[in-house]
């Protein structure tokens, strides 16, 4: 794109103050100015415009019931299991991981998923994700094709870490890197913010556009080759998933779904989690600051939560639902922030309240518009322990300890006592359960 270009397109979308600074900027900042300019996409900017005019949307949750949630045990845990194994055997189940995070929250600089977590190795979180998709490759023979989601800012890092660790046993040609969309801030009349006087304020569309970010990277088209059905969707900061999980897949599959979750039951009524609801016949997403008082303290008969289960972001999609979806405008989210401004004499201004939008687009706003879903518990201590926060809840010293409790599990169902105090971590490509400990013989001084 070139300087006529971005002027024609920025006075046609009524942005051309961007370019008020072009005299101002060297050689290389024109240059820069004129990438960002041509990432710009005209439609969006309409979509976030749309969304500032028509303010925040709160939807009404007060209609909403407790969906129909399955618990596996016995033979519908056999069944299903048998369904997801037959998937995975036949290379139609893929893995597609959300990393466009920095670890920053934690004092780490560079990518959450490098953010190191193995209680001994000091393993990233990279590791354990990948070295399970090994593991579930080994034991079905089948390739589970790797699509890493990441953002502008850390893609190069994060390309570099999993080639500095040989991908981590995986085959690199089936791991695909891909960059989710970047759109500019906006002021409440809907000018683009610019944070330097060659620079526009972008941020990360939400983890609602990989799906435009699937189809504009080709990596839908990549799975529609591969004969793909089933996609297993999850986040970089919890290690204890089960990714591919044969269980799930094989609910999701018998139940014809195209959206499924998995869903945990809350530690407290006002737990910050988002639960879905059944709206007549369509379920959607509620988000914890959307209950009542009367909806978060519901109680049934026995005494639970009325809506006892959260969302801890772990789905798996119909892929043909993933490819119809990706070509749908998504509902734009605000979210109203502090965010650095070049003011009338360009001096850049770093305000003390929040003055400007960022914009966001959530992959749990297309679950009305799937035809089927299902909705399968499980035990939050064995499959969801995030890493999020610095200190205390969710935070490092609680995930590694609840990664070794896991394993502590495994050995004590083996009869394999680990004496008190010796740290735990076992190559998840050696194991993914007490089972896979029990077929290698592990012979650690059983009691």
């Amino acid at each position: 794109m070139n300087y006529a270009e971005a002027e024609k397109m920025l006075k046609k979308c009524g942005q051309e103050h961007v370019l008020a600074w072009w005299k101002k900027l060297d050689k290389a900042g024109r240059a820069a100015l004129l990438e960002q300019v041509a990432r710009i996409e005209p439609r969006s900017l309409t979509y976030c415009r749309q969304a500032l005019a028509k303010g925040a949307d709160v939807p009404d949750s007060s209609g909403g019931k407790a969906p129909k949630v399955a618990v596996l045990k016995g033979r519908a845990l056999k069944d299903a299991v048998a369904v997801g194994e037959k998937e995975l055997m036949k290379g139609r189940v893929a893995a597609l991981l959300v990393a466009g995070g920095q670890g920053s929250r934690l004092g780490y600089d560079g990518p959450k998923g490098c953010y190191q977590i193995g209680p001994v190795t000091n393993a990233p979180l990279f590791y354990f994700h990948a070295r399970k998709i090994l593991a579930r490759t080994i034991r079905y023979g089948a390739a589970i094709p790797f699509y890493v989601m990441t953002s502008e800012a850390n893609n190069a890092a994060t390309v570099k870490c999993f080639e500095e660790n040989d991908y981590f046993g995986l085959n690199p040609d089936d791991v695909f890197f891909f960059t989710q969309g970047m759109w500019p801030g906006m002021t409440k009349d809907g000018k683009i913010i610019m944070d330097a006087p060659g620079h526009v304020f972008m941020s990360p569309d939400g983890h609602g556009g990989l799906l435009a970010a699937l189809k504009r990277s080709g990596a839908l088209a990549d799975m529609k080759k591969r004969g793909i059905r089933s996609v297993f969707f999850f986040q970089v900061d919890n290690p204890l998933v089960e990714i591919a999980d044969p269980a799930f897949i094989g609910y999701h599959v018998m139940n014809k779904s195209e959206y499924s979750l998995k869903l945990c039951a809350k530690r407290d009524p006002r737990e910050k989690v988002g639960m879905a609801m059944r709206f007549g016949d369509i379920h959607r997403m509620v988000e914890y600051t959307e209950l009542t008082d009367e909806q978060a303290n519901r109680r049934t008969k026995d005494g639970r939560l009325y809506f006892l289960y959260g969302s801890p972001a772990i789905h798996v999609f119909d892929r043909a639902f993933l490819d119809r979806e990706a070509s749908r405008p998504m509902p734009v989210h605000l979210a109203f922030k502090k965010i650095p401004f070049v003011d009338a004499k360009g001096r850049v201004v770093k305000p003390s309240e929040p003055n400007a939008y960022k914009f966001e687009k959530f992959i749990f706003d297309i679950l009305p518009k799937a035809k089927r879903t299902a909705f399968l518990a499980f035990e939050q201590k064995e499959e969801f322990s995030p890493v999020k926060n610095a200190e205390g809840n969710d935070s490092p010293a609680t995930c590694r300890a609840d990664m070794q409790a896991k394993w502590r599990r495994w050995f004590a169902e083996i009869g394999v006592k680990v004496p008190d105090g010796v740290p735990v971590e076992i190559d998840p490509a050696y194991a993914v359960d007490a089972e896979d400990l029990r077929s290698i013989g592990i012979c650690l001084g059983a009691e």
